[in-house]
Order: structure tokens, then C-alpha cells, then sequence
């Protein structure tokens, strides 16, 4: 067992050597930060900016929710006609300031969906942890 160990050992050693004579050991390899020439260092130019003047407001005051909309909507847009048109006939005008508010209003007159959707509104606020199911003329 020894033998082998000890042959085995010899001839990876002997392998590894002739890596080292072949030149593959010692190859030279290209400097990355040598491939391009760094680009000198300029002045940007002065693009005539003035000073901010005592009390008067930045720019960039507001609130984050504010900017937030502002980058990811751009600000109010131009409708066209067709979408005025479509805003004015659905009554955009005439529209209660409130009116999310009193959806869930027990007087508000809606279309009658079913039991299901009565059950669903009517049923008390909670987590489900209490929630049962049953099937009419199921087990």
C-alpha cells in the first residue's frame, strides 16, 4: 500500500514538472489596468451657476411623497379630447368629494350580487382566524 502511495505521489510530481518546462507555469498575462490609457482629468465647465439667495426656497423642498410622484409620474399630463370627453360624460365634475367614503354606507343603493357578496359586506371585521365555511346541502 505504502508502494503505491508513494508511486503515485512521484508521478504527479513528475506530471507537475513538465507544466513547469512547457512554459505554463511562468505565462505572462496582460495588465487589465495597462489594456487603455486613463483619460486626463478636466475641469468641468462653469455652467454660470449662481449662488442660492438668502430666503428664497429650493427647489427641491416638498415632501418625499410629493417627489416621489413628481420622478415617477412626471407631473400632470395633457389629456386629449377623447379622454375629456370620456371624464365629462362619467360626470368628473359633478363628483362628491367623499363619495369612497360612503360607499360602505348601509343606505348606498347597490346592484343585488347575491348572497354571497351580503355575507362578504355584512360579515364583522377580524383576522379569519374564526372563519367557517359551509356549502348549501353539503355536509
Amino acid at each position: 500500500m505504502r508502494k503505491v502511495t508513494v508511486l503515485a505521489l512521484s508521478a504527479g510530481a513528475v506530471a507537475l514538472s513538465g507544466c513547469a518546462s512547457l512554459g505554463l507555469g511562468d505565462r505572462q498575462r496582460p495588465d487589465e489596468f495597462a489594456v487603455a490609457r486613463q483619460a486626463p482629468l478636466v475641469i468641468p465647465p462653469d455652467f454660470g451657476l449662481a449662488p442660492p439667495q438668502t430666503g428664497a426656497t429650493r427647489p427641491s423642498d416638498g415632501t418625499a411623497q410629493t417627489q416621489a410622484l413628481q420622478a415617477l409620474f412626471g407631473g400632470p399630463a395633457q389629456r386629449s379630447d377623447a379622454e375629456r370627453n370620456a371624464l365629462n360624460a362619467a360626470g368628473q365634475t359633478t363628483a362628491e368629494p367623499g363619495v369612497r367614503s360612503a360607499v360602505g354606507d348601509p343606505q348606498t343603493n347597490v346592484i343585488d350580487k347575491g348572497q354571497t357578496t351580503r355575507d362578504i359586506i355584512a360579515a364583522p371585521p377580524g383576522d379569519g382566524q374564526a372563519t367557517r365555511v359551509t356549502t348549501p346541502g353539503g355536509e
